[in-house]
């Protein structure tokens, strides 16, 4: 441990502190400025035993009856009550808890109010016939929300009947909140229609029952009042408007939001539908060619046999590859998805190899540059093409020979899918038959993502020929 820090004037710290933070005695006639005093302080200071620090459980102890302390003697004469906040809270929680009344009951609570006021009149002679009149004036504001035209009507002629026998009453208050009623359940010309009526029994109420050269004062208070009730019921019908528009603008946004969610799950469907046809009937119909081959070469020739067989079982692995990354992507724990690339123009090459080797001779030419074209526009003419090779597969004799054509441009890919293969001529006046199937329907599809119109049919001088032209730069393009 360090002794106490000197300071240039010969004090120190610790002694400033100790003679800061001692009672001085009354008795004590010693000057405080005298640097003697503070000196033999210090030294007694500095015999004592050194003052421990002080545990900080304790200080937070303290701390907390303090500021306690502090609080309690904020308020003169008041202790803290910790019961208040519990007692409000609670009292919120029963207010939550209490039931919604339903409007009904609201609408019979004022002309029961009317009624009883009118019940407590001193005079029995007149008891009966001004309880008649306020049934008049409140009663039909029972069925104010369901008719607030006839009930409005009512309780005017109920008005007018009461101004004719010169006879004031509290119930004049129903005539303002049938006012209000139109004009909050009523359009705007009908609000001001009723609110002119009302002004106009205004004036005449006031040109009766307003005292001798005070007509003006009653005649602005009263209108203020009709004004006032006619707005605020005509606020509460722009609100109402507002929020059914809202809500009307939200559930059309929501119809439109699950319109496009089947739309989406429509062409989802659609495009795994057209991928799974086109690759199962593809690596189907080359396994089957190529086991008919090996079969047939079985005994003659056991190496080609074999060398088909091979060909199957890579066939099988490739139709597998490309069936997991076309459903991987629906499953978000299959990797394999992500590590095999789609197949493009550049597979064109190993497509028309398979072609030749399951007994469809294929050549290929590709005229121009592709390496600029979307992933999905080289999906879309691989796919074009396997399906057209697949159908002459199909429905060609052996000896067929096919050629694939692709020509690449900025803005333009070109396919043309070939077969020398005979074709069955056509009856008289009908056209030749396109092959059953979903196949060419699907190429159509593909081709319409792209703005592009697929043609298939028989060629002039023989076989069958498929040709489309993709447009990259179509607004239309979807991925195929």
């Amino acid at each position: 441990m360090t002794g106490p820090r000197k300071r240039p004037d010969g004090d120190s710290d610790q002694g400033k502190r100790s003679t800061h933070g001692c009672k001085s005695d009354p008795n004590d006639k010693r000057d405080p400025n005298d640097k003697s005093n503070q000196y033999n302080q210090y030294n007694q200071n500095n015999k004592s035993e050194p003052e421990r620090p002080e545990r900080p459980e304790r200080q937070g102890r303290q701390g907390r009856q303090g500021r306690a302390m502090t609080e309690a003697a904020a308020v003169p004469g008041k202790a803290p009550r910790p019961w208040a906040g519990r007692l409000g809270r609670a009292a919120t929680a029963a207010a939550r808890r209490i039931p919604r009344l339903p409007p009904q009951v609201w609408d019979a609570l004022l002309p029961a109010l009317l009624l009883l006021n009118a019940a407590t009149v001193p005079v029995p002679q007149e008891r009966a016939f001004t309880v008649a009149l306020t049934a008049a004036l409140a009663l039909p504001l029972l069925w104010r929300r369901r008719a607030p035209l006839a009930v409005f009507g009512a309780v005017v002629a109920a008005a007018t009947v009461q101004w004719l026998l010169d006879v004031q009453l509290p119930a004049d208050i129903a005539v303002l909140v049938a006012l209000y009623t139109v004009a909050a359940r009523s359009d705007r010309r009908t609000a001001l229609a009723a609110a002119a009526v009302v002004e106009a029994g205004v004036l005449l109420a006031c040109l009766r029952w307003a005292p001798d050269g005070a007509f003006a004062t009653p005649f602005v208070a009263v209108t203020a009042t009709t004004v006032a009730a006619a707005v605020l019921g005509t606020n509460v019908r722009t609100t109402r408007a507002y929020l059914a528009a809202v809500e009307e603008r939200a559930a059309h946004r929501e119809r439109e939001q699950e319109q496009r969610a089947r739309l989406a799950v429509a062409e989802e469907r659609a495009r795994i539908t057209r991928e799974m046809h086109d690759i199962v009937t593809h690596n189907l119909s080359v396994m089957v060619a190529l086991a008919d081959a090996a079969g047939y070469a079985r005994q003659r020739s056991p190496d080609r046999a074999d060398a088909a067989m091979r060909q199957i079982s890579g066939t099988g692995r490739q139709a597998l590859t490309d069936m997991r990354r076309s459903l991987g992507v629906l499953r978000s724990d299959e990797p394999d998805a992500e590590r095999h690339p789609l197949p493009g123009i550049a597979q064109l090459d190993a497509l028309a190899e398979q072609m030749s080797a399951a007994g469809l001779p294929t050549r290929l030419e590709v005229h121009g540059g592709h390496g600029h074209l979307p992933a999905t526009a080289q999906l879309t003419v691989y796919r074009l093409v396997q399906e057209a090779l697949t159908n002459a597969l199909k429905h060609t004799p052996a000896g067929t020979g096919a050629t694939v054509r692709i020509g690449c441009s900025p803005g333009t890919v070109t396919v043309d899918v070939t077969d020398n293969g005979p074709c069955p001529p056509p009856s008289a006046g009908a056209p030749a038959a396109a092959p059953s199937g979903h196949g060419i329907p699907g190429m159509r599809e593909r081709a319409a993502a792209y703005g592009g119109t697929l043609r298939a049919g028989p060629l002039p001088g023989g076989g069958w020929g498929v040709r489309t032209r993709l447009l990259l730069d179509s607004a239309g393009a979807v991925p195929a």
